[in-house]
């Protein structure tokens, strides 16, 4: 299996799909390198894949940092010798009317899940550039499909995420970098990014509908685990994620 020894950086790992993912890719005897802002979590995600003969390592990390991108990518280095694949993960959907004039929220939202991303790839790039090698994996959404009342913004980030991580695959084509790319769309994942949403009304509504539709995040781990283990000269790039009942 390709997964094994390869060292995985992970952001927004520290719940949710993050979490998922470096469980399982740990167990699959990948070397896992894991961001996110909460310590403790971080920590105790770390200790519990030790304990099972995993290898972890863990930063504190805030994607919105470009420095916290930098070291994160350096931890790698420094612990397991390199990088193979980054999954940038970390991401906020706060959602509400435009309406309703949250632009706070809808600046944080383009602070972690656009520039996020692009501090990832920029922190990672000039290595995949020179060992002309190397996996990006992204978070993007259904919402990154398809418009939806009350998640103007995050869709927009998420619209994002699916262009630059598809311009990211051609220009690494034309470079001959050998870089490949994944973007994932999931539904209704059952993780914390409903309890960000502020607004009454927009969290009542998705709260009723991940009720009914969410799946749980080892679903988008699976497909994070069947992107990086396909042959080096496969890039499988694009991966919707949802309940076979979901009405979108």
């Amino acid at each position: 299996m390709t997964i094994e020894n390869k060292v995985v950086i992970i952001t927004g790992a520290s719940s949710g799909i993050g979490e998922a993912t470096a469980k399982l890719l740990a167990g699959q005897g990948a070397k896992v390198v894991l961001g996110a802002r909460r310590e403790d979590k971080l920590k105790a995600l770390t200790e519990e894949i030790q304990k099972t003969g995993g290898q972890a390592a863990y930063r504190v990390t805030d994607v919105v940092n470009p420095d916290d991108s930098q070291q994160l990518v350096q931890l790698a280095k420094d612990t397991f010798g390199g990088v193979d694949v980054i999954f940038l993960n970390a991401g906020l959907m706060p959602n509400s009317p435009l309406s309703a004039l949250k632009t706070d929220e809808w600046n944080s939202m383009i602070d972690v899940n656009l520039k996020g991303v692009l501090n990832g790839i920029a922190a990672v790039l000039p290595t995949f550039t020179a060992q002309k090698s190397g996996h990006i994996i992204t978070t993007s959404s259904v919402a990154g499909l398809k418009a939806y009342p009350g998640g103007a913004v995050y869709g927009a980030t998420k619209w994002a995420v699916r262009d630059l991580t598809e311009v990211l695959r051609m220009e690494s084509a034309q470079e001959g970098t050998n870089i490949r790319t994944a973007t994932i769309y999931p539904a209704a994942i059952n993780t914390e990014l409903l309890d960000t949403i502020t607004d009454k009304n927009t969290s009542e509504g998705m709260t009723a509908l991940y009720q009914q539709y969410g799946i749980t995040p080892d679903r988008i781990a699976n497909i994070v685990a069947f992107a990086m283990d396909q042959p080096k000269d496969t890039n499988i790039n694009e991966f919707t994620v949802g309940p076979t009942s979901q009405p979108w």
